[in-house]
């Protein structure tokens, strides 16, 4: 069965840059920047994600293009009558929990475009807007209907196979986010008093730096690149063997630090021109943004665009986690394409229709303290993805062969020997310590050994 392909170059990079941009850098940075720290959190998340997230990104693309095959197939190759094929098959099942929830903030965002469009989110005050938003999440049968239009726009893209339905959407949905994203930064630069929003991005203040924004900033440069599920292994099966898989792995840690560093620039200087804090958490999206856009000069439309590209990122995501099931399930068969995605499209949906109704008429339905929707984010958040990048960062060194991995790498590539040992280095040494580091947080053993030594 011939092995389907990107089309172009550019056509890969917008695709994953499309799942790494997603929720974490629109969504999650700016809020864990927000309560991190600022500028000194964003300096560190930045040092993190070159440091760590590069070099597992790039070792994510060599398994993936070597192997030509889907993520369960691709680790069997490696590692034959081994269990180590349950990376992928881990990849596939923290994919699949983590759209079902994903699919629910992404009917949030739908929801409020329809009110923006409609004048539902005029002329409220801060308070009102945060009612609003508890509100809005609490009515199941539209918060159902909007989870399921976005997860009938992302099977209908996947459907259409990798040229013609994820790269085509791509390349229109990311050079899109970017002028709107322009066009935001421009307006909330120019506001009054606008500068101390962009001094609190831009201006590191390390006395504001805790430990637990420093872990903060080391969970999210690796959430927010879609690593440790197997995604990107899925996606550059579908490469040549000209791909410069280095350049590669840089442009797309760019655009994904270029997106954080725009959505940080988009939403501080608003927030800090009309006297709000930075600090709001999760609803800074939903229950702030909208009190700052409703104080500009025809903010709605501005609110509008920003909902908009916040759609386009969140649907370039679930592209690929919907992908990665399709490509596992028909084994590059196209002719099954179609029908894989619309059923597992379906399935995913109804999976996330518990975490819908987690902040409605589930909403006293709690598990360890936590609703099911905040359950599912903090399981893959701080679980499963960490524990897959950690497998992954082992595998790549141990199962494949230094003079494989060299070869991989220097195809279609100018780089040396000196770059490939330094990744090398930094993926089998320095990026496993660092997601341990992660893990022990998540566990509590580090207040507890912190608490050893005061």
């Amino acid at each position: 069965m011939s092995q389907e392909q990107w089309k172009s170059k550019i056509g890969f990079i917008f695709a994953a840059a499309g799942s790494a941009i997603g929720l974490g850098a629109i969504w999650k940075f700016p809020y864990i920047a927000g309560t991190g720290g600022g500028g000194a959190f964003f300096l560190i998340f930045l040092f993190f994600t070159v440091l760590l997230g590069a070099p597992l990104l790039l070792g994510e693309f060599v398994v993936g293009r070597r192997a030509q095959s889907d993520a369960v197939t691709a680790y069997k190759k490696f590692a034959p009558n081994s269990s180590w094929s349950l990376i992928g098959k881990l990849g596939i099942v923290t994919c699949f929990i983590l759209l079902s929830f994903y699919s629910v903030v992404g009917g949030w965002i739908i929801i409020y475009l329809f009110e923006a469009i409609r004048g539902g989110l005029n002329g409220l005050s801060q308070d009102q807007y945060g009612a609003l938003f508890g509100e809005l999440i609490a009515k199941p049968w539209s918060t159902l209907l909007a989870q399921l239009v976005f997860m009938l726009m992302a099977i209908v893209v996947v459907a259409k196979g990798v040229q013609k339905g994820i790269e085509k959407a791509s390349k229109i949905m990311i050079p899109a986010l970017f002028i709107l994203f322009l066009i935001l930064v421009i307006r909330s630069v120019t506001l009054d008093q606008s500068i101390e929003g962009i001094e609190f991005l831009l201006v590191p203040d390390f006395t504001k730096l805790t430990s637990e924004s420093i872990l903060l900033a080391l969970g999210q440069a690796f959430f927010t690149l879609s690593l440790g599920v197997s995604v990107m292994v899925t996606y550059a099966s579908y490469l040549p063997k000209t791909q410069n898989l280095p350049f590669s792995a840089i442009s797309i840690i760019v655009i994904n630090i270029l997106v954080a560093l725009l959505a940080g620039l988009a939403i501080f200087p608003g927030v800090f021109s009309f006297g709000m804090e930075p600090d709001a958490g999760p609803v800074l999206i939903f229950a702030v943004l909208p009190a700052v856009f409703s104080q500009m000069q025809f903010g709605v439309i501005f609110f509008i665009n920003f909902l908009l590209l916040f759609l386009f990122a969140a649907l370039t995501s679930a592209f690929s986690m919907l992908e990665i099931f399709v490509a596992a399930t028909t084994k590059h068969d196209k002719t099954k394409r179609k029908k894989r995605a619309w059923t597992l499209g379906l399935l995913i949906f109804v999976l996330g229709i518990p975490s819908c109704l987690s902040y409605g008429v589930l909403s006293d339905v709690l598990v360890f303290d936590k609703t099911i929707f905040d359950l599912f984010d903090f399981t893959v958040s701080n679980v499963l993805m960490p524990l897959g990048a950690l497998l992954i960062s082992i595998f790549v060194p141990l199962k494949i062969s230094k003079s494989a991995l060299y070869e991989e790498i220097s195809l279609g590539s100018k780089s040396g020997k000196m770059f490939f040992n330094v990744w090398y280095y930094l993926l089998k040494y320095v990026t496993p310590i660092a997601i341990v580091i992660v893990f022990l947080d998540v566990l509590g053993f580090l207040d507890k050994m912190i608490s050893l030594f005061k």
